[in-house]
């Protein structure tokens, strides 16, 4: 196993992408226990939730910690909350017999998430029209302002996208 190091910088943002085990498409139908999973962390560690996509199988988004140290642990604390409450019948079909299982392990997420460092304007950019197109990407919606689990009208009412924009570079794939 790869000997992974993960870039903390105080004052900089992240764009972090986690994804459900197996890709089981779960995120939507318990969306609910996923802003409490939220709300949880939030309570634990101090953050801003820049933008956000919640898709069926993974969620990408920006976050600005505090104390750049943190982020791996708001991800442990969402993923932790959210295992704990989220009903057997989402995850039960993939069982298998081993010893994680033996151990109490639900395979709800993957093990790792993904994680870049927001180096500038222009990167964060490109990570935020990601993050807003990606609805359109998978075909879960014809026009962007179309996916109501995402943080894209919190940025047309800013002033900051046309509430009909739709026009990203596709063939940068951060998954």
């Amino acid at each position: 196993m790869p000997n992974y190091k993960r870039l903390f910088l105080d004052g900089y943002s992240y764009f972090l992408t986690v994804v459900t085990h197996q890709r089981n498409p779960i995120l939507i139908d318990n969306i609910e226990l996923l802003r409490e999973s939220f709300r949880v962390s939030k309570s634990k560690y101090n953050y801003e939730i820049d933008a956000i996509v919640i898709m069926p199988d993974h969620f990408h988004m920006i976050v600005t910690p505090v104390i750049s140290t943190d982020y791996p642990d708001i991800i442990k604390t969402l993923k932790q909350h959210f295992s704990k409450y989220c009903d057997e019948k989402y995850y039960q079909h993939l069982y298998q017999s081993n010893s994680r299982n033996a151990k109490g392990y639900k395979p709800i997420w993957q093990k790792r998430f993904y994680e870049h460092t927001i180096r500038d304007e222009k990167d964060y950019q490109i990570r935020l029209d990601y993050i807003h197109y990606n609805p359109v990407k998978h075909g879960l919606a014809g026009r962007v302002s179309d996916w109501e689990f995402s943080s894209f009208q919190k940025f047309v009412e800013k002033g900051y996208y046309d509430n009909h924009w739709s026009t990203f570079d596709q063939s940068i794939d951060f998954e």
